[in-house]
């Protein structure tokens, strides 16, 4: 087997804005290194580390692949296991040809609420493929989208080659944790993915669980990275997090967006307001979790009328309202209700009355596909 370099040589990593350098390897980072100082959460740098739809790029004549990588993931207490690992899923010319549960390695422990967090040094361990189909092919090594993946070593039997230009249009995507699809059945099943492999084009995903709360920073990221579509789904942490009233809202609408075409004039951009989430659709936040394990809103509905609270109704009606006030001087901004990816009548499938199923993930990409990327659609 010969090493591979991960930096500098043959291997294209798509889907990582950065790389972090760590005593075992390299730390793939959906959010470029100057933002961090721009973020007082520090769950926001937790989810740029998740590598939701970063993978690693080339090809090859070899029959086996091994890439060695260090994990982390948390544990509640010391009564618990440790949180699995996400898998690490093979495509080969554009097939899905393995899939391997990626190792435990460092352990977050959370004690609970307010404990301080304590790492638990792990390992690095090696993943192997093998198997593979003869002769030069192009492969694709997803890392799992929930859980933080060092890079250490890639090893291959054969001769490693960097990838072909496919013309294939690089379509930005940023939204929230149902853009993150932490409940993705593996990497290749969050919803943007699906969609983009339907219609063949190379997504990025810069969607963050937990955030999606307009940040300048990610704005001025879009606007500085190549892109030939752009969308955006905004709005269910908005509400949850109780984090505008009306009157903020529309101005950082309108702000991220101007920001944006600062950089991407004429892209098409597609504005998606939320999904289905009965708890919120009438009712302002902030949310908490019931003693069902379903999602509860705690604000007032009378507050909507009352003093501008944001409810996913007038979220959804407000983002629409933009949409149409620009399009006159931007015609290549559309808007997308959340609903046509998933509607009330299948609310079921939000597991916790707000994430949907890895399932519902996979229909959600399905529709997009359909939709976004019809010959009438807003990428097409």
């Amino acid at each position: 087997m010969r090493v591979v370099p991960l930096v500098g040589g043959p291997v294209e990593l798509r889907g990582a804005l950065d790389l972090e350098s760590r005593p075992a390897g390299v730390m793939p980072r959906r959010l470029p290194a100057w933002t961090k100082e721009q973020y007082q959460d520090p769950s926001v740098y937790g989810v740029t580390l998740m590598p939701s739809g970063v993978r690693l790029v080339f090809r090859t004549d070899a029959r086996e692949l091994e890439l060695e990588v260090l994990t982390s993931t948390g544990q509640l207490d010391t009564d618990s296991e440790p949180r699995p690992a996400g898998m690490l899923e093979l495509v080969v010319n554009g097939t899905l040809a393995g899939r391997r549960r990626a190792p435990v390695g460092n352990v977050v422990r959370m004690a609970g609420p307010g404990a301080v967090q304590r790492m638990i040094p792990g390992d690095p361990s090696t993943v192997r493929f093998s198997g593979l189909q003869a002769g030069m092919k192009t492969v694709e090594l997803w890392l799992p989208q929930q859980t933080p993946t060092e890079l250490v070593a890639l090893r291959a039997d054969g001769e490693v080659l960097p990838p072909l230009p496919d013309g294939r249009r690089r379509w930005v995507h940023h939204g929230s944790s149902i853009s993150h699809c932490i409940e993705a059945d593996g990497p290749t099943g969050t919803w943007p993915v699906v969609a983009a492999a339907l219609a063949g084009a190379e997504v990025i995903n810069l969607s963050q669980a937990g955030n999606a709360l307009l940040d300048p920073y990610v704005a001025r990221t879009i606007r500085d990275m190549p892109a030939d579509l752009i969308s955006l789904k905004v709005g269910i942490n908005i509400v949850s997090l109780a984090a505008f009233r009306l009157r903020t809202f529309g101005p950082a609408v309108h702000g991220f967006l101007d920001t944006i075409r600062d950089g991407h004039p004429g892209t098409p951009l597609l504005l998606i307001s939320p999904v289905s989430c009965p708890a919120l659709e009438e009712t302002p936040g902030p949310t908490a979790m019931g003693p069902d394990g379903k999602i509860t809103a705690l604000g007032d509905p009378a507050q909507v009328a009352a003093s501008g609270a944001l409810s996913l109704a007038v979220v959804r009606a407000e983002l629409e309202r933009i949409v149409t006030a620009r399009q006159p001087r931007d015609p290549h901004l559309h808007y997308m209700d959340g609903r046509e990816l998933l509607g009330p009548e299948e609310t079921d499938d939000l597991s916790d009355g707000l994430h949907p199923t890895a399932a519902a993930y996979r229909r959600m990409g399905k529709r997009f596909a359909t939709q976004a990327f019809a010959n009438d659609g807003p990428f097409r």
